[in-house]
């Protein structure tokens, strides 16, 4: 009742919050967003800030005041998705790991993945022999601070660099002689792509450990990565169903099962127990969208799907975004300001400069269209097209307003 006699002041602050996100190279990114905004206007937010355009890998990660991790679903409220009150504090991270980093069109998006595996490899999820730790290493060196040379390089100056949770003096030695003789002459980007090849060849890559434990009590550390299910107990890799063979993901309270057909129709049913419901289900859903994410051609193909094997019973969720083919398809078509456009085709990005930045235009169905509006953008160079779907809002620079409205009508019909 008292807010009606509040100043307008006070009650735009109550339908404002402050929102942290702190990013792959530690640093924070600030912004005061609407009490009823959704998730995906943050991401936005930070994929502009990034200039960030090949963005289906990454989402952002929280904490609740139980300790539990889950990813901010776009599709809603932010605020009604915290357990806490703002402001919040989030994290910016890889969620959906690329099958293959060396297709990645963007150095950009290349340089996050590297941040993200280079964090893997530092809290021990990315697990490997000492060989390839060492080569792993010495990318990340030689990506830091180029060629060895003795003037700059004192005798243990790799110890200055925490590569990984703890390591021995013999494995420190054999990182600066792989940089001082097998990495001359590579630069930042040649090194972090050969870090990413090389990670990608790993059994661990892409694994973001749920710790659960299996039908004898004995610990064990689920993950999804995009080449499927895998089962980690100690640092030996004792389950892994590629995502053809997975049929189903099920679970109720804090049992989870994993339904899989695999050679001569043989099927198979894994469970494991997580420590509690709400870690179950978010195991559930990370599980779902994974699925979706790597195994659909199409992001048309996506179901909701329960968690119980009666569908009006348990848990629905349904994955939204683009698949990782289609993701993979896309192809980055750049155009200076003032360039003619054609006609969009399904799997084409259009990008332009305009406000000093690049803006974007991601492939739209006909269905997902809200509304559009074409306007001078602000330096006065080019037409800026406004794209507003059921998912977000982009743009696109266009060259003059005929052909502004001639494509943009065309590509609404």
């Amino acid at each position: 009742m008292l807010s009606r006699f509040m100043s307008g002041s006070i009650r735009n602050l109550e339908r404002e919050y402050n929102c942290t996100v702190r990013l792959l190279d530690d640093s924070e990114y600030t912004c005061t967003i609407q009490r009823d905004a959704k998730g995906q206007y943050l991401f936005d937010l930070i994929c502009h800030h990034l200039n960030l355009l090949e963005k289906d890998y990454f989402g952002i990660r929280y904490v609740d005041p139980d300790k539990q991790r889950h990813w901010l679903g776009f599709t809603k409220c932010i605020a009604k998705q915290m357990k806490s009150q703002p402001p919040f504090t989030m994290c910016l991270r890889v969620k959906f790991y690329p099958p293959d980093p060396a297709a990645l069109k963007e150095e950009i998006t290349r340089y996050l993945v590297f941040l993200q595996i280079k964090r893997d490899l530092y809290h021990g999820r990315l697990l490997c022999k000492t060989s390839d730790a060492a080569m792993l290493a010495a990318y990340i060196l030689q990506a830091e601070v180029g060629d060895y040379d003795p003037g700059k390089h004192p005798e243990g100056y790799s110890s200055k660099f925490q590569f990984f949770p703890k390591h021995s003096e013999k494995l420190e030695r054999r990182i600066s002689d792989i940089h001082k003789t097998e990495l001359i002459g590579q630069t930042p980007e040649e090194s972090e792509l050969n870090f990413l090849q090389k990670a990608q060849e790993l059994e661990t890559y892409g694994v973001d450990p749920h710790p659960c434990k299996d039908v004898s009590g004995n610990p064990a550390f689920l993950a999804f990565t995009p080449f499927g299910f895998t089962v980690l107990q100690g640092n030996r890799r004792v389950h892994f169903l590629n995502w053809d063979e997975v049929t189903k993901l099920k679970f109720e309270a804090k049992t989870f099962h994993i339904y899989a057909n695999q050679k001569e129709d043989k099927k198979i049913i894994l469970t494991y127990f997580a420590p509690t419901p709400e870690a179950c289900k978010h195991l559930w859903k990370c599980g779902v969208e994974n699925q979706a994410f790597y195994k659909l051609d199409k992001s048309s193909q996506v179901r909701t799907v329960s968690s119980s094997n009666l569908f009006f019973k348990g848990s629905r969720f349904r994955y939204s975004g683009r698949v990782a083919k289609e993701v993979m398809e896309q192809r980055l078509v750049w155009y200076p300001v003032g360039a003619v456009l054609p006609s969009p085709t399904d799997g084409e990005l259009y990008t332009s400069p305009s406000w000093r930045v690049k803006h974007t235009l991601a492939p739209l169905h006909t269905q997902q269209l809200q509304s559009f509006t074409v306007d001078i953008d602000r330096a006065g160079l080019s037409l800026l097209m406004c794209v507003t779907t059921r998912y977000s809002t982009q743009m696109a620079g266009l060259p003059d307003p005929d052909k502004a409205y001639s494509w943009t009508e065309k590509y609404a019909q």
